[in-house]
C-alpha cells in the first residue's frame, strides 16, 4: 500500500513538472510574440509598421454573394461598378476610366515602362478587362532612362468617380514573371493640391513577382503601413482572387476571398493629423515593369497580363 501511494504520488509530480514546462514555454512565446495592435504612426514615410488584425463588426462583400444566395438582406448596397462586358478588343469605359501616361518611373526605384494611352489596356469578349506589360514596343517613347524598353497601362477614375468609406473589391488573376508588379490601389483626389504622400495612398492589393504567393495590403501618408496575406499552396498568377478593402472614418480593413488579414485603425495613431483617410479617393489599375519587382531578366516572359473581371463599390444600406 504505501509502496502504490509513493508511484501515485511520484506519478503526479512528474505530470506536474511537464505541466509547470509547457506553461512556462508558452508564456516565453507571448512574450516574444507579443499579440498588440499596430504601432503608433508618425515615422518617416518609408518606415514599416505592421498592419494589426482587428475584428471586423459589418459584412463583407465577399458575403454579400452568399446572403443573396440563401435569401439574406445584405447590409451593403451597389453605388458604382465596372463588370467589363464589353466587346473583344473595347477600350475602358471613357465615362469611368482614363489613361495615365508617362514614362517618368512614378517611383523610387522607378519603373522602366511606359504608361500608354490605351494601348496595354482592352477588353478581351469574355467578361474580363486585360492590362497587359510588353517590351520591345516602346521605341517611340520617352523614358527617364530613355528610349522606352517598356510598355504598359494605367487607368484611374480620377474625374469620373470617386469615394469617401464603404466597401471596394476587384477579382484579378495577376501576371507573373521577374520584374512585373501588380497593383489595385487608392490614391488621394486631392494629391495634385496637396502632394503625395499627404494626400494619402492605399494599395488594395500589390504584388511583385518575387513573391509569387503573397499579396500586400499597403497604406502611405504621414507614416507608412503594410500588411500581407500568404496562400499556403500555389501562386496568385493560378487563379482569380477577389481583393477587398472594408474603409470607414477610424479604419481600413483589408480582404482577400473573404479572409480579413491586416487592419490599419485610427485609434492607434500616436497624432491625429496622421489620418489622411477621411476624404474622397480615386481607383486605379496597373501592371508596372521594374520599381519594387526588380529589373526583368532572362526569365521573363513578355507580354504579361493582369485580368480583372469587375470593380465594385458598395455603402452602407
Amino acid at each position: 500500500m504505501k509502496v502504490g501511494l509513493s508511484g501515485a504520488r511520484l506519478r503526479l509530480r512528474r505530470r506536474f513538472l511537464r505541466v509547470t514546462i509547457i506553461l512556462t514555454g508558452i508564456v516565453g512565446l507571448l512574450a516574444i510574440y507579443p499579440l498588440t495592435g499596430c504601432a503608433s504612426l508618425g515615422g518617416a514615410p518609408d518606415t514599416r509598421t505592421t498592419l494589426a488584425v482587428t475584428p471586423i463588426a459589418t459584412a463583407t462583400a465577399t458575403g454579400i454573394a452568399m446572403a443573396t444566395a440563401k435569401g439574406q438582406a445584405s447590409p451593403w448596397k451597389l453605388v458604382w461598378s465596372d463588370e467589363f462586358n464589353g466587346p473583344r478588343g473595347a477600350l475602358p469605359d471613357p465615362n469611368k476610366w482614363s489613361p495615365q501616361t508617362g514614362g517618368g518611373g512614378w517611383t523610387q526605384p522607378p519603373i522602366l515602362d511606359y504608361d500608354t494611352e490605351n494601348r496595354n489596356v482592352y477588353q478581351d469578349g469574355q467578361g474580363h478587362l486585360v492590362l497587359e506589360a510588353r517590351k520591345g514596343d516602346g521605341g517611340s517613347y520617352q523614358c527617364w532612362y530613355g528610349p522606352c524598353q517598356y510598355t504598359s497601362a494605367r487607368i484611374t477614375t480620377s474625374g469620373h468617380f470617386s469615394f469617401t468609406y464603404g466597401l471596394l473589391e476587384a477579382r484579378i488573376k495577376i501576371p507573373y514573371s521577374q520584374g512585373v508588379w501588380s497593383g489595385f490601389w487608392l490614391s488621394g483626389d486631392n494629391c495634385a493640391t496637396v502632394g503625395w504622400p499627404a494626400c494619402g495612398e492605399i494599395d488594395v492589393m500589390e504584388n511583385i513577382s518575387s513573391e509569387p504567393a503573397v499579396i500586400h495590403g499597403t497604406v502611405h501618408g504621414p507614416g507608412y503601413f503594410t500588411g500581407s496575406y500568404t496562400l499556403q499552396h500555389g501562386a496568385f498568377a493560378d487563379a482569380f482572387h477577389v481583393f477587398a478593402l472594408q474603409w470607414d472614418p477610424d479604419h481600413l480593413y483589408f480582404l482577400m476571398d473573404g479572409i480579413h488579414y491586416a487592419t490599419l485603425s485610427r485609434t492607434t495613431l500616436t497624432n491625429q493629423a496622421d489620418w489622411v483617410f477621411n476624404h474622397p479617393f480615386n481607383i486605379l489599375l496597373n501592371v508596372p515593369v521594374g520599381g519594387w519587382a526588380g529589373n526583368p531578366d532572362s526569365t521573363t516572359v513578355f507580354p504579361q497580363k493582369m485580368y480583372v473581371s469587375y470593380v465594385r463599390v458598395y455603402k452602407l444600406a
